[in-house]
């Protein structure tokens, strides 16, 4: 009896799933199976059509599956070497203590090996601008180590290919939930370029161009958000959702960490039925 390699690949990968417990990537399940990547990919949107496995790709994928995993906390970083994995005790301490529901590292109050001058002036522009708008004073609106409790990233829309790290964090204050900021470093990029601010014409890396392009994306992102997340909140408010304080009430108090970057891809069979009522599966420590 032949069975087509698309039913083999689909019945392997899902065996991977099972046997993991845990929400995975498809890059995992591909490297755990020995299996072509790209056509799994495929097979898994075949099967998350169909209700067989849950997946996301994007801003909220990973927060979305943390979740349903039941994580607690979640902390986020970047993967280019500009924060030092050392620090996320710090980051996430004041999270774990009940003394905040979202902390992010500060250049400003710690320090940072760049010295690019608008960079430097776009930080202080923005973090005052963002003060200004929300109340909340911040004095750093772009540092990509954070921490937070989990179902915070549940109560604000992400739609930022790029800049969720400050889209999340406008959405979270408007919202009204508690937010600090801690010292911490920022290091000059150890892998990649950035594709943030690039001259949409002709693709040129020329930094005062790029700069300026990135002033004026990250401003519509800064004012598009406050502004959405603002409509949003007052929404809840007349609907009678349940705000930061009740959910809090409901929060497990067990510390799993969840570390998952926006961008995930992220594949649990378990977690399509997760669900109000529901248990889910523990989250991956990672």
């Amino acid at each position: 009896m032949h069975i087509p390699a698309k039913v083999d690949y689909g019945i392997r990968a899902l065996l991977a799933l099972a046997a993991a417990g845990t929400p995975q990537t498809a890059e995992y399940l591909a490297g755990e199976q020995g299996l072509p990547p790209r056509f799994l990919g495929a097979i898994l949107a075949d099967l998350r059509r169909a209700g067989v496995v849950a997946s996301q790709r994007g801003a909220e994928g990973g927060y979305r599956l943390a979740r349903e995993g039941n994580a607690t906390y979640i902390v986020t970083t970047d993967a280019d070497g500009q924060y030092n994995p050392a620090e996320i005790e710090k980051v996430l301490a004041p999270v774990v203590a009940g003394e905040a529901d979202f902390v992010t590292g500060s250049r400003r109050l710690g320090s940072q090996e760049t010295k690019d001058m608008f960079r430097s002036a776009g930080v202080l522009f923005f973090a005052g601008s963002l003060s200004l708008l929300t109340g909340q004073r911040i004095s750093d609106t772009t540092f990509g180590l954070r921490a937070m409790r989990a179902e915070v990233t549940g109560a604000v829309r992400l739609e930022q290919p790029q800049y969720q790290a400050s889209e999340l964090l406008i959405g979270v204050i408007t919202h009204g939930y508690k937010v600090a900021e801690v010292p911490a470093t920022i290091h000059r990029r150890r892998i990649g370029e950035s594709k943030k601010g690039q001259n949409p014409l002709y693709g040129l890396h020329l930094p005062g161009v790029n700069n300026l392009f990135y002033g004026i994306r990250f401003a519509r992102v800064i004012y598009g958000t406050w502004w959405r997340e603002r409509q949003r909140s007052r929404s809840a408010g007349r609907s009678g959702s349940a705000g930061p304080a009740e959910s809090a009430a409901r929060a497990d108090s067990a510390p799993r960490v969840k570390s998952s970057g926006p961008g995930s891809v992220e594949a649990s069979a378990s977690s399509a039925t997760a669900g109000p009522g529901r248990p889910a599966d523990p989250a991956k420590s990672t």
